[in-house]
């Protein structure tokens, strides 16, 4: 096997060893997936100032996200079905995340619960909320995260409606596989991957079934889920959920200033940049594009985070550089964790650790604390 250097070599042997159906899931956007390419792309037009002669001893990348320490701006965020990306997903992913010392946030739509999670490793993580129609299931889900130590709830607020992603149409996604002749193919031709499936029994989502009223079974959740995503998710409710959950409350999804303005105005903790991977808005910004606007509306008044196209320490610079205080990884820990499961994770994030302190090295920069716009190069015309 070559050398794995780069995020992008993950994603190469990910590919090869998770079934189709799965990796496509974490790994396309929505529609023409203009955005999901977009989120990558933009990051490239960003350039660094490259400084000389400064004494580059002693530097640190360590931060604070969320009011909890961490070695480095970095986040792990929260993917659905992660443990179908590699069996046990969602505990070696939050592992690897504990031995790095960074935060790890785990999905609603996970497949092992809040309390496997929690049981399996020994750090506080995060926990990312999807709004139900359901009150009650939403309810008791706040007072599982709290009860499981979780140290900040997410609220994703762009999923109201789900974006149509054309592969998972094709593939006929489910979880655990369907045995169609198509599904059973793709298992049998990722041996590696089935092996692992066979020797765990997290195989379905560990916080809906025997959790959600009525849904105890594969089938009883499918029809649950697909009614269940809440369109009249407002404000009003991020105030409930605000009050019931009592600790660090962090608002994913927001695009635009005049949305953070009104996240700034209900108390939240942390806003994230985010258009949920380009999953959702097709034809939408980049988030590292739409960042700037909203740094400049509410910066000094709320803690911002950025996903979407981080695949490089040197990503991470440039989105702290424009203002960001934090950087959450998705797709490239999910390569990682597809192609070598918790090393695989762990790899990744010192890969990002080593060119995120590299690049702030080069650009002139001791502390992570002090990079800045005056760290990029501005083109004059």
């Amino acid at each position: 096997m070559k050398a794995l250097c780069d995020v992008r070599d993950y994603m190469t042997l990910a590919q090869s060893r998770v079934p189709r159906m799965f990796f496509q899931y974490a790994d396309s956007g929505s529609w023409t997936q203009s955005t999901y390419k977009r989120n990558e792309s933009d990051f490239e037009d960003i350039l660094f100032r490259q400084r000389v002669a400064v004494d580059m001893s002693n530097r640190s990348l360590e931060s604070t996200l969320a009011g909890q320490k961490a070695s480095m701006p970095v986040a792990l965020a929260p993917i659905g079905m992660l443990g179908m990306q590699h069996a046990n997903g969602e505990i070696l992913a939050a592992k690897a995340a504990e031995k790095a010392g960074i935060p790890f946030t785990l999905s609603t739509m996970s497949i092992a619960s809040i309390e496997d999670v929690a049981a399996n490793t020994e750090k506080p993580f995060w926990f990312q909320l999807y709004v139900m129609k359901d009150k009650v299931f939403a309810g008791n889900l706040i007072d599982r995260a709290k009860a499981a130590g979780c140290s900040a709830l997410v609220l994703t607020l762009d999923l109201q409606i789900l974006g149509q992603r054309h592969n998972d149409i094709r593939n006929g996604l489910s979880a655990p596989p369907r045995f169609t002749p198509n599904h059973l193919w793709q298992v049998m031709t990722r041996p590696r991957w089935a092996l692992g499936m066979l020797g765990t029994r997290r195989h379905t989502f560990g916080n809906i079934v025997g959790h959600a009223s009525s849904v105890t079974d594969l089938s009883s959740l499918s029809s649950w889920t697909a009614e269940q995503f809440d369109p009249k998710l407002n404000w009003e409710d991020v105030a409930w959920i605000k009050e019931r959950w009592g600790g660090k409350l962090i608002l994913k999804g927001i695009m635009d200033a005049e949305d953070a303005k009104f996240a700034v105005n209900t108390g939240a903790d942390v806003i994230v940049v985010s258009n949920h991977g380009g999953r959702q808005l097709d034809g939408a910004p980049s988030s590292i594009t739409a960042l700037p606007q909203i740094v400049d509306a509410v910066g000094d008044k709320i803690e911002i985070h950025i996903d979407g196209g981080v695949r490089s320490g040197q990503d991470v610079l440039r989105a702290i550089c424009l203002g960001a205080d934090g950087v959450w990884l998705g797709r490239a820990y999910v390569y990682g964790l597809g192609a070598r499961g918790e090393a695989g994770v762990s790899e990744v994030l010192e890969i990002v650790r080593k060119e995120l302190d590299t690049t702030m090295a080069l650009c002139g920069e001791r502390l992570i604390e002090n990079v800045g716009p005056h760290n990029l190069y501005m083109q004059r015309n």
